[in-house]
């Protein structure tokens, strides 16, 4: 098994450093259950006594019937003192994980400024704090914090810091970029050479700051490391750590080595979005592997290569990591991207229909009021649907009213709806923290009745961008609207010299599209179709 690597996610504790990046212990749960779905080996959660999050988190896990290994995390005991007595030490082995990392200082200028202490104590307590792990059965990882730092500035030394670990029954000597400032070149060399003077498996961690730190981590497991640390999304303190998002499609697809089953790497977009979700952080739509984008085709040309065969303009299968295809469509787009659009959909369509000439007038006037349906794929399938007969109205707009009051030092938003569903009025109000939510509840309370699956799913982003600044406030605005379910994100546009009916254009699209991509039906029609807004034929 000498191409297996061993992946240790420390999104949970190096990933929370991220900056705007806060994890709550309920969410920790949640993302530790689908790192072990991934099939990472080890999920490193914090540090046991750190603070009251942590604390719960490991008390909690330890009821989690996981194939991967809790991780604690801590550093090496105070200098001048005993390892039974150092506090963090004691708690990491209270808390009952089966592993913990500590980091060290392998750089002697750290020694000196950091810690302010010898060179000879660090070594004792590095030698003190992994032989106390060891006593108490715990699986031992030694994080070389600053190696490659100290390696390039006292080479003797830094090695002497790791045959201290090695002495001391420390099962991995992780190397690590802390500055990330090194190059692969570096990485590769300096690894290779120390593969050589130890006899305990070799680790590697990496950081972004030079935008090295996946390039860094592959370099290494050339070199001969058989670890490899990171976060999902490249989460971390700074410009961020190594992405596993890219590490492990990159290691298994390209260079032949084993990290998790095929099954698993299948689920690691749907991973990537739902821990972005949890975090609260918005996955930039160009991330390689798992981004929205990362196999999305604009240029006619491209368009009508792929659908010829795919790899003319695509490294691997999108498939392979749980991600697909998109063609996206827009005022630069040729018919090819229309028929590959309609043709993903089901529609009959072809180069010489007179249907898809139409779609793509009526596509190009759009995007000339302002409409963008390359990031609003979901509001151009329903487009594509109308244009072709294949949708019903599932409500429609009868009245709508804003109210917005300021009181001693707020301002809140309530809007009134008044909209007919399958021939019923309904007539509903809701407040909000501003207009747009006030108008989401409104909306999601009247159709809640007839649909409940509405509940099922919420919005996770809203942009708006003045498309024409010269007009000043009677300026066209565009509206852009993510939603989610967990599962899957779409996104819809709305476009009018109006916030409010911009944002009520893309707010009916999103439902739409819920409702028609629904996979469980949970009312009492007794036609699918007809609950999804898609009319039988």
């Amino acid at each position: 098994m000498a191409n297996l690597i061993s992946i240790f996610d420390t999104t949970l504790r190096d990933g929370t450093q991220g900056e705007g990046i806060s994890l709550s212990a309920d969410d920790k749960i949640k993302i530790a259950q689908k790192l072990d779905l991934l099939g990472v080996h080890y999920i490193e959660g914090g540090n046991p006594g750190s603070n009251s999050k942590d604390i719960e988190f490991f008390q909690r896990a330890k009821n989690l019937k996981l194939g991967a290994k809790i991780t604690a995390f801590g550093s090496t005991r105070r200098k001048n003192s005993l390892a039974e007595q150092d506090s963090s030490l004691v708690r990491i082995v209270e808390s009952g994980v089966p592993a913990a990392t500590l980091v060290g200082k392998s750089w002697d200028f750290h020694v000196h400024t950091a810690l302010q202490t010898t060179l000879e104590e660090n070594l004792s307590m590095i030698y003190d704090s992994f032989a106390f792990l060891k006593r108490n059965d715990v699986e031992a990882i030694f994080d070389a914090e600053h190696f490659f730092d100290g390696y390039k500035h006292n080479p003797e030394y830094a090695l002497s810091v790791l045959r201290k670990a090695q002495d001391a029954g420390a099962d991995w000597i992780v190397l690590c970029d802390t500055n990330g400032g090194t190059l692969p070149t570096e990485v590769y060399d300096i690894v290779s050479r120390i593969r050589m003077e130890l006899n305990a498996p070799i680790g590697i961690h990496t950081h972004n700051d030079c935008e090295l730190a996946v390039a860094n981590t592959l370099a290494a497991v050339q070199a001969g490391a058989r670890q490899v640390q990171g976060t999902i999304n490249g989460y971390g303190e700074r410009c961020g750590n190594a992405n596993l998002c890219s590490i492990i499609p990159n290691l298994q697809i390209k260079m032949d080595y084993r990290c998790i089953s095929d099954d698993q790497l299948q689920s690691l977009t749907k991973t990537a979005r739902y821990i972005s979700e949890i975090a609260n952080v918005h996955m930039p739509v160009g991330q390689p592997y798992v981004g929205n984008a990362a196999f999305a085709h604009k240029g006619g040309i491209h368009v009508s290569a792929i659908m010829k065969d795919s790899k003319t303009y695509e490294h691997i299968r999108p498939e392979l990591v749980g991600n697909k295809q998109r063609v996206l469509v827009s005022e630069l787009a040729g018919q090819s991207n229309i028929i590959s659009k309609a043709q993903e959909l089901g529609l009959d369509v072809n180069a010489n229909n007179d249907k898809t000439k139409q779609i793509m007038e009526r596509i190009k006037d759009l995007e000339h009021q302002g409409y963008q349906f390359e990031g609003a794929d979901a509001s151009l399938e329903l487009l594509l649907r109308d244009a072709f007969g294949e949708m019903k109205e599932i409500f429609k707009l009868e009245s709508l009213k804003m109210i917005v009051e300021k009181t001693s030092g707020s301002m809140n938003a309530e809007a009134i709806v008044k909209v007919n569903v399958d021939g019923q009025t309904v007539y509903m109000a809701a407040e909000g923290n501003g207009p747009v939510n006030a108008l989401n509840n409104a909306l999601r309370k009247s159709l809640e009745q007839f649909y409940p699956s509405i509940n099922d799913f919420h919005l996770s982003d809203y942009k708006v961008r003045v498309i024409d600044e010269k007009d000043a406030t009677a300026a066209k605005v565009r509206v852009l609207m993510e939603s989610t379910d967990f599962k899957n994100t779409w996104s819809t546009v709305g476009v009018s010299s109006n916030v409010i009916e911009a944002s009520w254009e893309a707010l009916v699209d999103s439902i739409r599209y819920a409702l028609l991509n629904m996979s469980k039906i949970d009312n009492a029609h007794d036609e699918p179709r007809e609950q999804f807004g898609l009319v039988n034929h």
